[in-house]
């Protein structure tokens, strides 16, 4: 049974091979629970070891670029190993390989063993190795391995572990099954429903708050000074080339611009005629022919609506070009009207009707004249990207010959900014936000990556927008701010802490009353509150008026009784649950049926990678700093 199990998880080529996709849970527990805590040194060409088992750079180094690779091909852009570390990608590859690491070892001391015969009807049996008659092709074997830069040797290799994984795996949570209450109990956690009247307790029901002294200050700031304390700022030289920053629109000619002009005139500078049109429907052609000669002899067209008992509402069909009109004869029949016209009868795809125009808004086009500075300036973009290409190989070779940015820049005669002070949320010292970086987040987390000194390498921007050079030119360690420097942000939560305290116990002298019977309105308007109802609530609903954390409060309130939540605003939601609805559990339901699996699958990871955890702790495990840096090109110390 184990062995079909695992002949059946094992199907498909290289991707599923690899038992960190059964088992991801695992890389992410492993990364936060130990890599930080275990960097030591060990052997020069080794990078980890675990127990007797060695992870070596190249390893290492092969499979940290192949993850870049994967996340290219999934983001359709191009990744730098400097953004890769960024996103933590070297850590994340490091622990799977650490995990996987463990599986192997524990596999070796179980006597754990895969025999040829079965590898090779894996090898068989996988149908992206057959040719087009569904028998296995060894042409097209030799040629997938070779352009995924795996051996014979070692693609066996990687197909015997894989399979040695999945049987420890299978041993430790394979068989694991959940109490039948577990789904009983998610079907109310997904399913129930709660109806609760509220009202929303502002801020300024607390009261009034006196102000404060300056001891009152200093010791909220103490009891609180690392809520207070200055986070690391970073300033830095940011050299950026982009199509905007070098397009050149003065070198666009003016035959160069009308050409594009013309070309996209039609599309993009002309806007096309709108009529506004009213209808008015008949059942038959006779009487809209004898409403029509009653329109041609004085009748008004609204006269006619007014008889016919047509609103207004209904008299307006809307206002359209004439491509936005699907039916023929309406269409034809409404654009051949003079403003204010009536038509004759139309036999129309609803039935016979008579069409006013009430408005014409003729077609529009803008002349070049207005246009040609955008029309330039979307042309010398389309010529930057060539000379983005050749100013980065230029830059790149200045860089080599360290040669700082800001000279650099002034050789390209290109703009340099001198950004920060700013933090890693973005910020200026004095609170306010920082303009936008060149490259955005990904610049500004490169920058507090790296450090003065360091031959930083370029960003390459989206779509290949341009690139994005930068070095880190000061570094403002995060400190304690002293009472004087933040007194007015202390004082600001103080009173946000006050209010929030008077509120809250006003709230609770609400909802005693409320739960010895007395009425939600009559409490409510007592207070001064606004009531207002809400039905139909889940656990994982949000509504405006109604924030996840109230919706939680709800959810863990007795069905009629009362309680409150504060609110993001300073406010406090005052509610009574009035009551709480769950569906019969079906088992057979597809809902029942999917969350059982996903359950199943969820508890069973979480089984195993206690198990590996517990493995790491008993085998030992060792990392090598500098090996790991020097094969995933991680910045030296």
């Amino acid at each position: 049974m184990m062995m079909q199990g695992i002949r059946k998880a094992s199907q498909g080529f290289l991707g599923k091979l690899v038992v960190s996709v059964m088992f991801g849970v695992l890389i992410l527990a492993f990364a936060i629970w130990g890599v930080g805590d275990i960097f030591r040194g060990y052997g020069r060409n080794e990078v980890a070891k675990v127990g007797k088992t060695e992870i070596g750079v190249e390893q290492v180094r092969t499979a940290y670029q192949n993850e870049i690779q994967n996340l290219i091909r999934q983001q359709r852009r191009q990744i730098s190993p400097e953004m890769a570390r960024a996103l933590g990608l070297d850590r994340q590859v490091l622990s799977r390989l650490v995990s996987e690491a463990t599986l192997d070892q524990t596999a070796r001391d179980m006597g754990l063993a895969v025999s040829d015969e079965t590898i090779r009807n894996l090898i068989f049996d996988d149908p992206v190795f057959r040719d087009a008659a569904g028998q296995f092709s060894a042409a097209r074997f030799n040629e997938l391995l070779r352009s995924n830069g795996y051996s014979e040797q070692s693609y066996v290799a990687l197909q015997r572990a894989t399979v040695l994984r999945q049987q420890v795996a299978e041993m430790i949570s394979g068989g694991f099954t959940i109490p039948v209450a577990l789904p009983e109990i998610g079907n109310r956690l997904r399913n129930e429903k709660r109806a609760i009247t509220f009202a929303r307790m502002p801020a300024s029901a607390a009261g009034e708050i006196a102000a404060p002294t300056d001891e009152q200050l200093k010791t909220f700031y103490n009891d609180r000074k690392i809520a207070f304390r200055a986070p690391e700022f970073r300033s830095a030289a940011v050299l950026a080339i982009t199509a905007d920053a070098v397009a050149d629109p003065s070198k666009v000619t003016d035959d160069e611009a009308k050409a594009r002009y013309e070309a996209l005139k039609a599309q993009r500078f002309t806007t096309a005629e709108t009529r506004t049109v009213e209808q008015i429907s008949f059942p038959n052609a006779e009487e809209a022919k004898t409403a029509k000669a009653k329109i041609d002899g004085g009748e008004s067209f609204d006269e006619l609506a007014t008889q016919r008992n047509v609103a207004f509402k209904d008299l307006v069909l809307g206002t359209f070009t004439r491509d936005q009109i699907f039916d023929p004869a309406v269409r034809d029949a409404a654009f051949a009207l003079e403003q204010g016209g009536v038509s004759a009868p139309v036999q129309s795809a609803f039935g016979t009707v008579l069409l006013r125009v009430t408005k014409i808004d003729p077609q529009h086009v803008r002349p070049y004249e207005e246009v040609a500075a955008e029309v330039k300036q979307e042309i010398a973009k389309g010529h930057a990207t060539s000379r983005i290409t050749e100013l980065h190989d230029k830059i790149e070779d200045e860089r080599a010959s360290a040669k700082p940015l800001a000279e650099i820049a002034k050789q390209f005669n290109l703009q340099l900014r001198n950004a920060g002070p700013v933090s890693q949320a973005n910020t200026k010292p004095d609170g306010s936000r920082e303009t936008a970086l060149p490259g955005g987040d990904a610049t500004l987390r490169a920058i507090f990556a790296s450090d003065i000194g360091v031959d930083n390498e370029a960003i390459r921007l989206p779509q290949n927008a341009g690139y994005v050079w930068f070095d880190v030119t000061k570094i403002d360690p995060s400190r304690d701010r002293s009472f004087d420097e933040v007194k007015g942000e202390v004082e600001t939560q103080w009173r946000a802490e006050e209010t929030a305290t008077k509120l809250s116990a006003k709230a609770r002298e609400l909802v005693q009353k409320l739960d010895k019977g007395e009425a939600f309105q009559a409490v409510a308007s007592a207070a001064g509150l606004t009531v207002e109802t809400a039905t139909g609530l889940t656990r994982q609903e949000q509504r405006a008026e109604l924030p996840a954390n109230v919706v939680t409060q709800v959810f863990g309130t007795v069905a009629g009784k009362a309680n409150s939540a504060a609110a993001a605003d300073g406010s406090r939601i005052l509610f009574k649950v009035d009551s709480a609805t769950v569906p019969p559990y079906v088992r057979t339901a597809q809902e029942a049926e999917n969350f059982v699996r996903l359950l199943t699958s969820n508890l069973s990871e979480g089984l195993l990678m206690q198990y590996v955890v517990e493995r790491q702790a008993k085998l030992g495990v060792s990392i090598n700093e500098a090996a790991f840096r020097n094969a995933t090109g991680g910045a030296q110390n």
